[in-house]
C-alpha cells in the first residue's frame, strides 16, 4: 500500500511539473520553456554548381519534401514536420542553403513525398488547391527573388502531388531551370500553392538560397566562409504539449471560413529550426543574412547592448552603401544583409531583441517570449580579423522618371462580416482568378501606386520585377476616399491627388535601394518605381518572359495571400 502510495504521489509529482511546463488547454507555454539553451544550427549548404577543371558549370539537384520529425527544443518532444532535403535523413528545418554561381545554371527537381493528409488544419472554403478525393499534400516551390522564367516561377496552380500524380491546373514541369542571371544576392524558396501556402511553410517548407557573383564580391572583402557567412532564419511558431505544431482549428467567422484565421502568430521564436538559440561567436565581424520567414510576424530586430548592425543589402540585392543602423524592421519574407562587429562589443554575451508590434503596426506590443530572438557568446579574445565593410558597396543603374513608360494605380482592400472581423482581402477590388489587368512590357520601367486602405502594414512583393520606393504619403479624410473607392474602385476617378496631400514618411537609408518587398504602411500611398529587365546590366532577360503561365504579385503575410491578396502578372512583348 505505502508503494502504491508513493509511486500515485510520484506521478502526482510529474503531472504537476508537466503543467508547469507546458501549460493549460495542451498548449506549451512558451514562458517556461528555458531560452539560449540550443545551440543554432548552420543548415546544410547545397551547391548548385559543379566545378570542372576550376571552371562552375551546370548542375542538376534533386531536392525532395517529406515528412519527419524535428526537434525544435531540448525540452519539446520532437515536432511532426515538412522538410526539405537530398535524403529524409538530411532534410531540416528550414531545408539547405542552396549556394548558386551567378551566370551559371541551376536545374533543380523538387520532389513531393509527402502523405496523403496534411499534418496541419487547412480551410476548402478559400481559393485553394484540392487534389482529387483529397488525396495528397499540393506543392509548387517558389524561388523567392528569382528572376526566371514563368515555367520555373512555381505559379500557385503550377502545384503537385506525391510523385506528380496530380498537378494543378497550370502545372508546367518537373524539373525548374534557375538561369542565376542576375545580380549576387539573397533569395528565399518556399512552398506557394494556392490556398495553402501559410500552411506548407508553417509545416516546413521554405530555405535560403545565394547566389554569389566572386569578381563583383570578392574585392568587397565582407566577411566570408561558412564559420562567418551565416543565413539567420526567423520565424515563429506554437506548439502543443506532444511536441506538434498548433494552428488554431476555429476561424475568426467560422461560419463563413471554418478554419482561416487573418493572421498567424506564435510566442516560441525560432531561428534556423531551433527555438530561442544561442551562437559561440569571435571577437571579430560576422555576416548574417536575415530571413524573416515567418506567416505575419514582423520582427524589429536590435541588440540588447546596443550593438549595431552595418546593413549591406535588402531582399536579393547589395546597398550603394553601407549603413549604421541601431534596429532593422523586416516584414514576413524580407531579407536584410548584415555585418555584425562583435569586437565592438563591450558584454561577453549579447541578446538579439524583436520590438515589432502584432500584428503590425498597430498590435499588441511583443511580450518576454516573443521579445527575444538569439543569444550571442562573444569570446573573450581579440583576433585579427582582415575583413572589412567598405562605405561604397555596388552601385546599379538608378531608374529614371524619364524611363517610365506607364503608372498603375494598386488598391489594398480588406472586406469583413457584419461583426468586423476579416473575410478576405483582394488587390484592386478582384480576386486571384479574374482575368489579368497589369501586362508590363517586358524591359520596361513602370510607376505603381500603391494605395492601402486597411490598417494593416501589408508588405508587397512583386515576382520577377524589381523596384525602388520613391515616396509614402498619407491619404487625408481616408474613410470618404475610402467610401468612393468600395463604390468606385478607380483611383482616378475618386480624385486620389485630392487626398494623397498628408504627411510624407521618410524612407528609411537602409532600404532605398532595389528590393522585390516592400512595407505598404496603413492609410498611405506608396509610389515605386518597378523594373522589368536586368537592374545591374539594365539587359532584357536571358528567357521568354511572356510565356505561360505569367507571374503574380501579393501581399507577402501568407494568411492574407491565401484568401486572396494576390493578382496575376503578365509580361507582354
Amino acid at each position: 500500500m505505502e508503494l502504491k502510495m508513493n509511486y500515485t504521489l510520484f506521478l502526482v509529482h510529474i503531472l504537476g511539473l508537466f503543467a508547469v511546463v507546458y501549460g493549460d488547454g495542451g498548449l506549451v507555454s512558451p514562458s517556461k520553456l528555458e531560452m539560449f539553451v540550443d545551440e543554432i544550427p548552420d543548415m546544410p549548404r547545397i551547391k548548385g554548381y559543379d566545378v570542372v577543371h576550376g571552371v562552375p558549370v551546370s548542375k542538376r539537384l534533386k531536392i525532395s519534401m517529406f515528412q519527419k520529425y524535428w526537434k525544435f527544443h531540448k525540452d519539446l518532444p520532437p515536432t511532426k514536420v515538412f522538410a526539405y532535403g537530398e535524403t529524409k535523413h538530411t532534410a531540416t528545418v528550414p531545408g539547405p542553403t542552396i549556394e548558386a554561381v551567378h551566370g551559371v545554371s541551376t536545374r533543380v527537381t523538387w520532389q513531393n513525398k509527402l502523405p496523403s493528409k496534411h499534418i496541419l488544419p487547412w480551410d476548402p472554403t478559400i481559393p485553394t488547391a484540392i487534389p482529387t478525393n483529397n488525396q495528397g499534400v499540393p506543392t509548387v516551390v517558389h524561388l523567392h527573388g528569382g528572376i526566371d522564367e514563368p515555367q520555373s516561377d512555381g505559379n500557385s496552380h503550377s502545384w503537385f502531388t506525391k510523385g506528380f500524380r496530380q498537378r494543378g491546373p497550370h502545372w508546367t514541369k518537373k524539373t525548374y531551370h534557375y538561369h542565376n542571371q542576375q545580380q549576387p544576392g539573397n533569395l528565399y524558396y518556399h512552398d506557394h500553392a494556392m490556398g495553402l501556402t501559410r500552411v506548407n511553410l508553417l509545416a516546413g517548407l521554405f530555405g535560403a538560397y545565394i547566389i554569389r557573383h566572386l569578381d563583383v564580391e570578392a574585392p568587397l572583402r565582407l566577411p566570408s566562409g561558412d564559420e562567418f557567412d551565416r543565413p539567420l532564419v526567423v520565424f515563429d511558431r506554437s506548439f502543443r504539449v506532444n511536441g506538434s505544431i498548433y494552428m488554431d482549428t476555429k476561424g475568426n467567422n467560422p461560419d463563413i471560413h471554418p478554419q482561416w484565421q487573418p493572421e498567424y502568430f506564435g510566442d516560441v521564436i525560432v531561428v534556423n529550426g531551433k527555438a530561442w538559440p544561442y551562437m559561440a561567436v569571435r571577437r571579430r565581424k560576422y555576416r548574417f543574412r536575415i530571413i524573416n520567414a515567418s506567416n505575419a510576424r514582423f520582427f524589429k530586430f536590435f541588440f540588447s547592448n546596443g550593438l549595431r548592425f552595418i546593413h549591406v543589402g535588402s531582399d536579393s540585392v547589395y546597398s550603394e552603401e553601407a549603413v549604421l543602423v541601431k534596429d532593422i524592421l523586416l516584414g514576413p519574407s524580407e531579407i536584410a544583409d548584415v555585418v555584425v562587429d562583435f569586437s565592438k562589443s563591450k558584454s561577453s554575451s549579447v541578446i538579439l531583441h524583436n520590438g515589432a508590434a502584432y500584428p503590425y503596426p498597430g498590435g499588441d506590443p511583443v511580450n518576454e517570449s516573443n521579445g527575444k530572438v538569439m543569444k550571442f557568446i562573444v569570446n573573450r579574445n581579440r583576433e585579427f580579423d582582415s575583413s572589412r565593410v567598405p562605405k561604397k558597396l555596388l552601385k546599379y543603374p538608378t531608374p529614371m522618371l524619364s524611363e517610365v513608360s506607364k503608372s498603375r494605380y494598386i488598391a489594398m482592400y480588406e472586406y469583413t462580416s457584419p461583426i468586423d472581423e476579416p473575410v478576405h482581402l483582394y488587390i484592386n477590388a478582384k480576386s486571384y482568378d479574374e482575368p489579368v489587368t497589369e501586362e508590363p512590357k517586358v524591359g520596361s520601367t513602370e510607376i505603381w501606386n500603391v494605395i492601402n486602405l486597411t490598417e494593416d502594414n501589408h508588405p508587397l512583393h512583386i515576382h520577377l520585377g524589381l523596384f525602388r520606393v520613391l515616396d509614402q504619403t498619407n491619404i487625408t479624410n481616408i474613410d470618404e476616399f475610402r467610401e468612393c473607392m468600395n463604390k468606385l474602385n478607380n483611383a482616378e476617378k475618386c480624385h486620389i491627388e485630392k487626398y494623397a496631400r498628408g504627411e510624407k514618411l521618410s524612407v528609411e537609408p537602409y532600404e532605398k535601394g532595389w528590393k522585390n518587398v516592400y512595407k505598404m504602411h496603413p492609410g498611405y500611398v506608396t509610389k515605386i518605381i518597378v523594373k522589368f529587365a536586368y537592374i545591374h546590366t539594365n539587359a532584357s532577360y536571358a528567357f521568354d518572359a511572356t510565356a505561360e503561365p505569367g507571374y503574380v504579385y501579393h501581399c507577402h503575410i501568407l494568411d492574407h495571400e491565401d484568401n486572396v491578396m494576390m493578382r496575376p502578372l503578365k509580361l507582354v512583348k
